[in-house]
């Protein structure tokens, strides 16, 4: 099961609107793995049959581990669980099953009745994860949101002035271009737009075809024309959330625009923002900034992870917080939060916490 995790990892990012997926066919007398599948980029074709269709013949008779409970539906794909039927598998072992509506239980109960064995719940927290962006989009009608954060040693994001300033080590720079790799969709505020001009693509050597999806968070249509986020980028335009009531300028279309009410606080809604973005086929979001909006996040209880790169230097008393005017205290709180892993990335570290709900 493990090695189907890992295969179904690889393609968090690049499956949407389907779930990333992983399978192995296991000849169980002999412990030989026969064939390795996963969910195709673009979510198709999908991890069962691809392994299947490697085993050949040999699948008859076998066991297949897999990371979420085999489609009953028809779709854009005949359903792969007519798919293990007519290979001929003897059992399947699943981590977890799936809440869609479509599926949830009838690809069990379709194997059953073909009298293929079943084991369910098999590694299910490891895969209720490596599944949860689909899960949540679901359940919550939203995506996963991950929120990446990178601080100095002494917890700040930028010097006092406001200048901009790198906190972390090549090492972390990249290891944050994989978390964008690993997201369906990136968002960030209008001020991070102004101040760092960024461009919101994955820009690791053979991967720029997985940058995520871009969301800017720009209630009046302030950004100005000559900023990088306005480009074509490998995933597209990127999509700006404006209130209902933002004059379109001149350099922008209707097209660029997702109009959102606002909250009960005045903002736009960050309820409707995440709404929207599902509503795209969008499972995965990675929130890059700037604090104003990390603060929002949080305080909408819409973080499912947070992401912490700490650099080896100090910025020194009176520098910007990561959250506002607030530190990251609340990433303590063991009660909301549990710290899942630490590393080392080169000279920094990387801390990630995700919330309780998900245990």
């Amino acid at each position: 099961m493990r090695i189907a995790l890992g295969l179904a990892r690889r393609m968090l990012g690049a499956t949407a609107p389907n779930p990333a997926v992983g399978a192995v066919i296991v000849d169980e007398a002999t412990g030989e793995v026969i064939a390795r599948g996963w969910t195709e980029a673009g979510g198709r074709p999908h991890a069962e049959t691809q392994a299947i269709k490697r085993a050949g013949a040999r699948a008859r008779g076998k066991t297949m581990y897999v990371t979420l409970e085999p489609c009953s539906h028809h779709g854009k794909t005949p359903p792969c669980a007519d798919a293990i039927v007519a290979a001929g598998l003897a059992r399947v072992v699943c981590a977890t099953d799936d809440p869609d509506m479509r599926v949830s239980g009838r690809g069990i109960a379709l194997l059953h009745a073909a009298g293929i064995d079943m084991t369910l719940s098999v590694c299910a927290s490891e895969g209720r994860w490596v599944g949860a962006g689909h899960i949540t989009r679901v359940q919550a009608r939203r995506p996963l949101v991950t929120l990446k954060l990178a601080v100095s040693a002494d917890g700040r994001i930028a010097r006092g002035n406001g200048s901009p300033t790198w906190v972390t080590g090549p090492d972390a720079r990249a290891q944050a271009h994989l978390l964008r790799a690993h997201a369906d969709a990136i968002l960030v505020g209008r001020q991070t737009v102004i101040d760092d001009d960024p461009e919101l693509t994955c820009r690791l050597p053979g991967l720029e075809a997985r940058s995520p999806r871009r969301y800017v968070l720009d209630s009046q249509l302030s950004i100005p024309a000559e900023r990088k986020i306005l480009r074509d980028g490998p995933s597209g335009p990127a999509t700006l959330f404006a209130a209902r009531d933002a004059v379109l300028p001149a350099h922008l279309s209707e097209a660029q625009v997702r109009r959102v009410g606002r909250g009960p606080d005045g903002r736009l809604s960050l309820r409707q923002v995440l709404r929207a973005i599902a509503e795209e086929g969008m499972t995965r979001l990675l929130v890059e900034g700037g604090p104003a909006t990390a603060r929002a996040f949080l305080d909408a209880g819409f973080v499912d992870e947070v992401v912490l790169f700490r650099g080896r230097e100090a910025l020194g008393t009176g520098g910007m917080l990561p959250l506002g005017n607030r530190g990251l205290d609340e990433l303590t709180d063991a009660g909301l939060w549990r710290q899942a892993e630490e590393r080392s990335i080169g000279a920094d570290t990387m801390t990630t916490y995700r919330a309780r709900r998900h245990d």
